[in-house]
């Protein structure tokens, strides 16, 4: 049986890692063999050899996408927290992933500001950083996700991935 890709996409700072962490934790507890990959670790994995222009991000999404399918080819189901906000590699998670699961996590511009733990909203807006999805870089909110979430701080993370888990996890 080929294993589920668990996609948490969204702009920096929306809850990717920590909701999907929390919902990793929930799947293994039901499928040992289950991973969990971020976007931040994989460009680590991968060498840091990537920048964070369009192009650069555009093809580190297509990696990710890539390994998420080969993983589930194999029977693993994986959960990958990255913003890979483009048409492009959603599409192609559409149609190459058997169970793609996209969850789109939204969250107001304001509240990423807030946020803004690696500093990118405000490095931005000071020309301090160039590239950010969001920002200076266009992001494709996701057109038909299993779920999107409305993360503006208001939820907890932990109740966000049990109620994620119900809804799509139970086999």
């Amino acid at each position: 049986m080929p294993g589920r890709v668990f996609w948490f996409t969204g702009l920096s700072g929306a809850g990717k890692t920590t909701v999907g962490r929390h919902f990793f934790e929930l799947l293994r507890a039901d499928s040992p063999a289950a991973v969990f990959l971020d976007g931040d670790m994989l460009r680590e994995v991968f060498g840091n050899d990537l920048g964070h222009t369009r192009e650069e991000r555009m093809k580190s999404a297509k990696r990710n996408s890539r390994l998420c399918k080969m993983l589930a080819d194999q029977g693993i189901d994986v959960v990958c927290a990255t913003i890979s906000l483009f048409r492009e590699c959603q599409d192609w998670n559409r149609r190459n992933i058997r169970e793609f699961h996209e969850i789109y996590l939204r969250v107001p511009m304001d509240v990423l500001i807030k946020r803004d733990q690696k500093l990118l909203y405000s490095g931005a807006a000071h020309g301090e950083v160039r590239d950010v999805m969001g920002v200076d870089i266009a992001a494709d909110e996701p057109l038909s996700p299993a779920v999107i979430i409305e993360n503006d701080g208001s939820l907890n993370p932990a109740d966000i991935a049990v109620s994620l888990y119900e809804k799509l996890a139970g086999r």
